[in-house]
Order: C-alpha cells, then sequence, then structure tokens
C-alpha cells in the first residue's frame, strides 16, 4: 500500500534536470544561465562547451542530464529540443569569518546555488521564424 504518484507537473513534451547546492553565488550563475536560455539544446551545449566560466562545465553536464532525461524517459527527439527555461535559486549560504584589524572580524559569505534546466520539444509549426520573417529579421539587424 504505497502513495499514489503524484500528477506530472510539466507538459508532456518537457524534460527537467535539477542541481543543487552548487557552489557558486546565484548571481554569476544566471549569467552562464541566461547564454543558454530559449537556445536550441544542441547550441546550448556548444556555447557551454567554449565558455571560459568556471561553473558552465557544470551547466553543461545538467542540460545534458535534462537532454538524456528527455530522451530515455519522455521518448522526445533530441534534435528538436529547445531550452525553455534556466531556473536559478538560492541555496545555503556558509558563513566564515575573516580576521582583521584591532581584534574586529568581517563576515564572509560564500554562497551556494540550485539550477533547474528544462527543455522543450519544438513542434513542427513554430521552429522559429519562417521565410518572409527570417529575411526581414537579417535586414533589419
Amino acid at each position: 500500500m504505497s502513495k499514489p504518484s503524484l500528477p506530472r507537473r510539466l507538459a508532456d513534451t518537457d524534460a527537467e534536470a535539477i542541481v543543487r547546492n552548487l557552489r557558486v553565488s546565484p548571481r554569476k550563475l544566471n549569467l552562464v544561465a541566461g547564454l543558454i536560455r530559449n537556445l536550441p539544446a544542441q547550441q546550448a551545449v556548444a556555447r557551454l562547451t567554449f565558455s571560459e566560466r568556471r561553473i558552465a562545465l557544470a551547466v553543461r553536464k545538467a542540460l545534458e542530464s535534462a537532454i538524456a532525461n528527455a530522451e530515455n524517459n519522455h521518448q522526445l527527439d533530441v534534435d528538436r529540443l529547445v531550452v525553455k527555461t534556466a531556473d536559478v535559486g538560492r541555496a545555503v549560504v556558509m558563513r566564515r569569518f575573516h580576521a582583521r584589524g584591532r581584534g574586529r572580524a568581517a563576515r564572509v559569505e560564500k554562497w551556494f546555488s540550485n539550477l533547474r534546466i528544462v527543455v522543450s520539444e519544438r513542434s513542427e509549426t513554430s521552429p522559429g521564424l519562417s521565410g518572409d520573417d527570417a529575411e526581414t529579421a537579417k535586414e533589419a539587424g
């Protein structure tokens, strides 16, 4: 007699990966997460591979985990995956003390972060800009 399973919170075309307690501040992690939001999954992996930030490796591992979850657990097409959301949250804060002059102390806070990446299968009808819109965007930009 086990509990009934909870209903799925995500849509049928979504898959997620969650990483908890990454040793980086949420502010710095959000900069890296912003690089991959709304990108096709393979392009996001490539961008993280060549990023020089230290935490980009952990974000890439989380993204690859979300892609693997989509393929193996939800039977989604890997070539049509898009990074739907990359949410960054605050985790624990380690507090340390740094000795200062005249017997005083200063607080040093070491922030940890949580990361949640959701990948979604792009529908056939909305792969991005259509032909006419793409030409207009190229002329404007």
